[in-house]
């Protein structure tokens, strides 16, 4: 289960994604590119960017009539009150607001600055900018582009694989973005390992690992955050063909903690 070697590779060539695009056929064409081919158990991490403009999730911000609530929060974060009316259409609650600084928690369940949205590596023009959105539903965008994948490479059976969706996100007490598994798809999200024995053969109380996390994090090393052009990687070497069947259908939604377990709010 756990792997004493990865082997993570970006894959790049990517053309301007549009509204419409299917994103498995970009990603299928650029692993033909890169010359692989996909086995079983292999991960695919692709970023939230491309998942979220195949989608059309970009809000066009001329569009956009801030509400009196937009208006107040945008003069305590000096931001853009069309952004902030953008972010709050995408929040169920906001958890923070200061200068600078807009963190929500999306109707995913994320808690996370400005709800995702950005509008760094999307398409602006000199007379209004553009945000994008997260995907309405980050664990389908994984399920259909994990089958996109599974039927390109085989016609409809195997290889067994798994997607994450990804996006970069900054943390509580600590500086800096980390990659973030927002979707998933084939493989489990979290490995619960209570109960096994540790190196003294005590057995595991409370350790529950965020693989999915783990692993988007690991990938974004080699995808980058800027100009790199690289918004996918091919994961190769993990195998969860010793887990059940329950855990190894994971979704994103298993590492939101329940709001009761909550104790940062």
């Amino acid at each position: 289960m756990t792997p004493s070697e990865l082997r993570i590779r970006a894959l790049a060539g990517f053309p301007p994604v549009r509204p419409g695009d299917d994103p498995g056929e970009l990603v299928a064409d650029a692993i033909a590119r890169a010359r692989e081919s996909l086995r079983d158990g292999d991960v695919l991490v692709v970023a939230q960017k491309i998942v979220s403009k195949a989608e059309g999730r970009i809000v066009r911000l001329a569009d956009v009539a801030p509400s009196p609530r937009a208006i107040e929060l945008a003069a305590r974060t000096e931001k853009d009150p069309r952004a902030v009316e953008a972010i709050l259409r995408e929040s169920v609650e906001v958890v923070r607001a200061a200068p600078g600084v807009l963190i929500v928690e999306t109707r995913h369940g994320i808690v996370l600055a400005n709800a995702g949205a950005d509008m760094s590596n999307v398409e602006h023009d000199e007379e209004d900018d553009h945000l994008l959105l997260l995907p309405e539903d980050p664990d389908a965008s994984a399920d259909r582009l994990r089958a996109a994948l599974v039927a390109r490479a085989s016609g409809g059976g195997g290889p067994r694989i798994g997607v994450i969706v990804a996006d970069s996100v900054g943390r509580a007490w600590r500086e800096g973005t980390v990659g973030l598994a927002i979707g998933v798809s084939g493989l489990p999200a979290r490995l619960d390992r209570r109960g096994e024995p540790d190196l003294f053969g005590r057995a595991l109380h409370v350790t529950e690992v965020g693989i999915a996390d783990s692993i988007a994090s690991a990938a974004s090393i080699v995808m980058g955050e800027g100009a790199e052009g690289r918004p996918a990687a091919l994961v190769r070497g993990l195998s969860f063909e010793d887990r059940s069947e329950a855990e190894r259908a994971g979704r994103a939604r298993d590492l939101v903690r329940p709001r009761q377990r909550d104790l940062f709010r």
